[in-house]
Formats: C-alpha cells, structure tokens, sequence
C-alpha cells in the first residue's frame, strides 16, 4: 500500500490534488476503532494483546511514517514488539542517526584522534534527531498507557498539524506499547470474566507477570526477567534515547498526575545534566497542561530517583521521564468526593490544597479510563514537543553527559575497580548487558599490591564507568526524617550494592595504570547452576498474588529445580499431604514472604469468589502441624515468619514488632550476619554473610528466644546473627535503631516432632539478587 501511494504521487504538481491525495493516504491509516472495535478509553473495553499487535501491524502497513517490528518473545511465549515512528526521510536513514547518537554516547574519539576541529560535533549536533523512547505498560493493571500507545501512534501516523510535522521531523520515536505483553491478556481475561459481577474491576488473583509481578519495574540493572533484557539489548542499547517517557498510573485518591522532578534524595551518580534535564521537562509539562485546563498535577513528590532498578537510562545518557496518571477500576469508572481525596504526608503535597508543586485543585467527581488517557495522550504529545522544538538543547546535553564520562581522570580519582579472579560471572553479566567494557590488564602493581597479568578490572573512564560505580559502591542513605522527627520512607529501597548481594569483592583503585592500554575482555554470558539436590519441595502460593512467591519459582526455574504448589485449598483439605502424583511424596513446602494475617486468612468473604476466600484458615494450620510433627520441612521466609510464630506458638519474639519508627527503621537495606557454620543449612558459606533486610512498607522479624517452660519445644538452633556491635550490623543502605537488633537472630531453626521449621528473618532470594545467601535457601530444602 506505501508503495503504491508514493508512485502515485510522483507525478502530480497541482497543490489541490497533492492535498486531495494526502488526505486520501490519511483516510487509510486506520483508527484504533477500525481493528479493536472500540476507541481506547471507552469505558469497560479492554484489548487483548493479539489485537494491539494487529493494530500496530496495520499501522506499519497503511503509514510511511511507522515501521513496526518484534525483537522476541516474552516470558510466556507472546511477541514483544516496538514502532518506530518518524517522518518517512528519517526512517529512511535510521542508520545514519543511530551511528550520530552513538558517536555522541561515546565521544572517546575526542581523547584518542588527535585534534578534532568542534565542526565535526556541531556537524552532529545539527544533523542528530532526539531520540525518544514511550513505554507503556510495564505493570498491566494500569490500563491505560498500553491503550494511550495506539492513540499516539495513530495520531502520529495520520496527522499533518504544523506541531506533528515538527515532532516527526525533529524526534525519533521508539514506541513499546506493553513492557509487559503477558500481563495484557492476564488483567484482560479476568476483567472480562468479572465485568458485571461484585468483583468487576478488581485485581486479578495472580501476578501480572508470570514471575515478578509489579517487581519488573525494579529490573533495570539485574536483568533477570526476558522483557528487560529485549528492551535493554535492543532498543535502549541501540538507540541510546535522550528521553524515556516511562507511562504510569497510580492510587485513585491523590494528584490526577504526577511529573517530575523527582523528590530528593537523588542517587549520587546520576549525572547533574540528567537532573537538570528532567527538572525542566518536566516543569514545561506540567506547565503545559495546566495551561491547557488539566487539573491536579503535582511535581517533586511522592516518587524519588534514588535506585537504578528503576531509572536505566539515567547512567546511560538519557532522561527518565515517570507520569503517574489516578487510576480507575481498571476500566470502570470511579467517583471521588472532593473530602476523600488524600496522601500519606510524607508524600509533599496535600491534594486538597494548591500548593508550589501542585494544582490547580481538582474538586472531585467521576473519573473515567477516557480521562486517564486524556492526560497519558496529552502529556506525550507535551514532551514530544519539548523534545522536537529543543532537538539541540537534548542532543548536547547528552553530548556533554558522554564527554565527562569518558574524560581522562586523574590521580586522586577514582580510576577502576578489579573484579575478582573467580565467581564475579554475575557481576560481569550485568556489566555486559549495562554496556560496560571489562578490560584484562597487563601485571600492574597499585600501592604495595601486586595484580598479575590478565586482572579484570572496570575502567571509569568510559561511556557508563558511573553505572558500574552505582552498583559496586555501598550506599549511604541520606537521614532524611520530618518536623517531627519520623524517617521519610524512600519509594522504594535504599540499597543496591551488587558485589554484597552476590557475595564476591571488588576493589578500587585512584590511580591511572602506567601500563600500555589493557585489551578488552569478552566473555560470555552465564545462567545460574543447575539445580543442587533438592527434591519433593513445594511452594506455597497464596489465593492472594505475592511477587515474593513469583521470584521464588524464577529462582527454582532458573537453576532447574523440580517443585510443585501448595495452595490455601490442598493445604487446608489436606490433599496436598496425600496426593502423591506430582511430588510422589511432598517433605518440605517453601512459604515466601508475606503477612501472617494474609496467610491466615486470605480473602476476606465477598471480596473475591468464594474459592478465592479463606487462606490457610485453621484446618490448614492443624495439617501442617501434623505434617512437620511427621517429619515434613516448613521453611518461612521473612514476614511469613512471624505465622509460624503464632500458629506453632514457638518460643521466640520478633524483637522489632510494635516499634515505633522513630526508635528503628531499617527500610530495603543490606547488612551483615555472622554464621553458625556447623549447622548444615550454613554448608558452604562463609563465617560472615549478609541479609537483605525490609523493603518497601515491610519490616523483617529479627528474633529472640524465649524460655517460656510451656512452650511447644526448646529444640532449636541459632544458624545466623546480626553482630553484637551495633556498628557493624548496616552494610549498605538506611538502619535507624541498629542496637535493637544487634547480637538477635536473623536464621533459626526448630525441631518439632520429627520435623523442622525454619524461620529466616530475612529474604534470602530476594528479587533474583541476593545470590549470596541462595545456598541458605537451597540447604534449607535440601536436608
């Protein structure tokens, strides 16, 4: 159809007939209505991933402006795809703006050709495009971003109003309409399967990722899940964008939209042109819409820049631009009294009151999916604007951010980290996929230590030194508490030192080699070890979908491990103790993290459908009392603990339940445990491990024993403490009242009957990461 068009067009002249046959090539760009049957954001309509797929194909078909593609598959097996879109003259020179943005990325020809005359960067400078990268739909629940994206493309693809020219000719536009394809269908069919019923518009009873739920938007440096790894690998590592415009929605009862600038804290090595440059975009958008008439936006709140699992671009050159647009139902409409509307305080702004960083009010009343992507659609079309009217302001900035990167350092300056000899394959990994080089030096000598030849080391003298330093360096996170002294909670966690996390040291060095130029190292990338011997194990998964559940089954997944399911119905009708058929004998059962009550309890009755309702209930703790009196293994992790504590009325206390936060807070942080290693569920492991501690709005139990003489058993073992000095316990992150914990246990286990139970204070497998403490968990179901 493109083809045929433009050889139409060839030979006419005449200005009306060019008009009369542009506006007949537009009337062929099909509307999102045309394919889907319905216009994105009508009410109660959602589409499937199949038909948001078929759209953006015939996007491709119908429009010169649009080339669509799949670059792999999801988790689940659906395609992950993207559009380009940009004026036909650009798409047809996609390879010369790629190689300009990578010579600007990485402007080490600058320090290593010689004198190179400043025409040749102002030559880039003017012929470069801003690069732009939309992605919608990373957490599916939030409906509208994945149905905004074919409102944009389409309007990008038809219209020919002056403001859309001048953003096709000046951008790039790299569209992802779902980061998380699978999660489409999943809210899709429980939406569909509960329209009409008490339970239209609820969350769906399972993750919205196969394995990690709303965790894949704290992926951005690990790189466990595909999605990430397809979005890092091809499109943000190929195209280097200036500007991500990362598509939200948040709770009902706040701002209609949030924009940035981020709250503080700010993570140290993010470049100050990256602040400056989300500070002024996002001010212009929230001035834009509120001078278009959009009410109840709030900038500088709620959401900070402190941790690379969110923000990937921000140590790779480009601007992350988070919109947070007020949810529905789903796709029922809601209404909002004026006098409901409210934050936690600590979130900077009041909703009810105009403030510096937010307003207009708005008052209340129905808010419906039209005007979810009403805001989403507008807000894009703003930055694009941004991007395209300053085409030359973004590409120098980004310039500038890759030539202070690259510069030489001096002595004094942080110059390189050595990577061990052995198990850093995590870490190299990582590095890899972030775009960063290791080198294999020739014999150096730093101070009175001598390196032999092949040392891998990170040199920070390259395009994204600063994303290695992020993850290697331990955090110190600002004490940052309000007028009456409560700590501000960080959005998410305050710690993210890989080297802790994988257990492995890496050590710096402030002064330049002396050496001839190392060669670079490439190796190739490794999976985590085949399964240890772990057999007749199961997980528990609650009627309620808990993200700590889903990492745990990546972990087993991921190193091949055999396991089944243990859910509130088979624990509580005993058939899971009975049915032989899928683990011939089930003898341990793993529960991931989550509260007692919910456990307990599950759905209240009427929240869900009544198979949904009822937890474990008291049925299911009399079965697994006679499990493990039998001789089964129960392993708790983290707050899952403390319902092994009150169900099994073991003699120990969680020594920070009922604290005031003011007294302790330790939120998401890494510290340090010493280990029992004559137990075997410590095998392997060194003298001193680490824990990841809390996270977001959860503490971890730390123990104490009791010695209630009434209590079910005395038989037990401490396997793991945090240090007796108080100083010692944080590693890296926040700890407020550390001396609460200091000499308490973070690993216990209880022999009860001929059985076990294991309580870990702690997270072992925590999102995919802490390989460090994967062997606790492993010798745990292993015994």
């Amino acid at each position: 159809m493109k083809t045929s068009f433009f050889l139409t067009l060839r030979p006419l002249r005449l200005c009306g007939i060019f008009l009369i046959l542009t506006t007949a090539i537009i009337a062929q760009v099909p509307a999102p209505k045309d394919v889907i049957g319905f216009t994105p954001g009508d009410d109660r309509k959602l589409a499937n991933w199949a038909q948001i797929v078929d759209y953006f194909k015939k996007l491709d078909a119908a429009s010169d402006r649009v080339q669509f593609q799949e670059i792999g598959k999801t988790t689940m097996g659906a395609p992950f795809v993207y559009a380009t879109i940009s004026s036909p003259e650009n798409l047809k020179n996609l390879e010369k703006y790629k190689d300009i943005n990578q010579k600007l990325a990485d402007p080490r020809w600058e320090f290593t050709s010689g004198s190179i005359p400043r025409s040749r960067v102002q030559r880039y400078l003017r012929d470069g495009k801003t690069i732009v990268l939309i992605t919608c739909g990373i957490h599916s629940t939030e409906v509208g971003s994945t149905l905004s994206s074919m409102l944009i493309a389409h309007k990008l693809a038809s219209s020919n109003e002056p403001e859309i020219q001048n953003v096709l000719k000046n951008t790039i536009i790299l569209l992802v309409p779902s980061l998380n394809p699978d999660g489409v269908d999943i809210v899709k069919n429980w939406y569909d399967k509960t329209l009409g019923t008490p339970y239209e518009g609820t969350e769906p009873p399972e993750l919205y990722h196969k394995y990690v739920g709303h965790d894949n938007n704290r992926d951005w440096y690990a790189f466990t899940q595909v999605e990430t790894q397809l979005t890092v690998d091809k499109i943000h590592n190929v195209w280097h964008p200036q500007i991500v415009h990362d598509i939200h929605q948040q709770g009902q009862n706040g701002s209609r939209l949030f924009l940035p600038p981020y709250m503080q804290p700010v993570e140290p090595n993010v470049p100050k042109q990256i602040v400056e440059g989300f500070t002024e975009l996002g001010n212009a958008m929230a001035a834009d819409l509120r001078g278009k008439g959009f009410q109840g936006i709030t900038t500088n709140s709620t959401y900070d820049a402190w941790t690379p699992a969110r923000a990937y671009s921000h140590y790779h050159g480009g601007v992350r631009i988070l919109s947070e647009t007020a949810s529905a139902r789903l796709a029922t409409p809601v209404t909002k009294k004026f006098d409901d509307l409210r934050v936690p305080a600590d979130d900077g702004y009041d909703p009810k009151k105009e403030s510096a960083n937010f307003g207009p009010l708005w008052l209340g009343g129905d808010w419906k999916l039209r005007n979810i992507t009403d805001y989403m659609t507008t807000a894009a079309f703003s930055l694009l604007d941004h991007a395209a009217d300053n085409r030359e302001k973004w590409l120098s900035r980004f310039y500038d951010i890759g030539r202070n990167a690259v510069r030489p350092r001096k002595d004094g300056e942080l110059f390189a980290y050595v990577l061990p000899d052995s198990g850093a394959w995590p870490l190299e990994n990582i590095l890899r996929r972030g775009g960063v080089e290791i080198k294999q030096t020739l014999a150096f000598k730093n101070g009175n230590k001598s390196y032999p030849i092949n040392t891998k080391i990170v040199r920070l003298d390259q395009p994204y030194g600063d994303f290695a330093k992020s993850l290697f360096e331990l955090q110190t996170y600002p004490n940052l508490v309000d007028e009456k002294g409560n700590p501000i909670p960080p959005y998410d966690v305050t710690a993210h030192t890989l080297p802790l996390l994988f257990g492995v040291t890496v050590e710096p060095i402030y002064k330049p080699f002396a050496e001839r130029p190392p060669r670079q190292y490439v190796g190739n990338l490794q999976s985590l070890p085949d399964c240890p011997i772990v057999t007749n194990t199961a997980i528990y998964r609650s009627s309620m979908p808990v993200m700590d559940e889903g990492w745990t089954r990546w972990i087993l997944d991921a190193t091949k491990c055999r396991y089944g399911q243990a859910t509130d119905r088979n624990i509580r009708d005993g058939s899971l103790f009975t049915d032989k058929s899928e683990l011939r004998a089930t003898k341990r059962i793993i529960f991931p993290d989550q509260s007692a009550a919910q456990m307990l309890n599950g759905y209240a009755k009427g929240a869900m459908p009544d198979e949904l309702t009822g937890g474990v209930g008291k049925d299911g703790v009399e079965n697994l009392k006679k499990f493990v009196e039998g001789g089964g293994t129960l392993v708790f992790l983290n707050r899952a603990s403390n319902f092994a504590i009150e169900q099994f009325k073991l003699p120990i206390r969680d020594v920070t339940a009922g604290l005031n936060r003011k007294d302790f807070y330790i939120p998401g942080s890494i510290l340090r445990t010493e280990l029992d290693l004559t137990h075997p569920i410590a095998n392997g492991m060194p003298k001193e491990s680490i824990a990841w501690f809390g996270g977001p709005g959860e503490n971890s139990p730390v123990f104490e024993i009791q010695t209630d003489p009434l209590a079910l058993t005395k038989n037990f073992r401490i396997i793991a403490k945090y240090p007796s000095d108080p100083s010692k316990v944080l590693l890296s992150g926040w700890a407020l009242g550390a001396e609460r914990i200091a000499g308490k246990a973070a690993l216990v286990e209880f022999t009860i009957g001929k059985g076990k139970i294991v309580l870990f204070g702690f997270r072992p497998q925590y999102r995919g990461q802490s390989l460090a403490t994967f062997p606790l968990l492993f010798n745990a179901i292993s015994q």
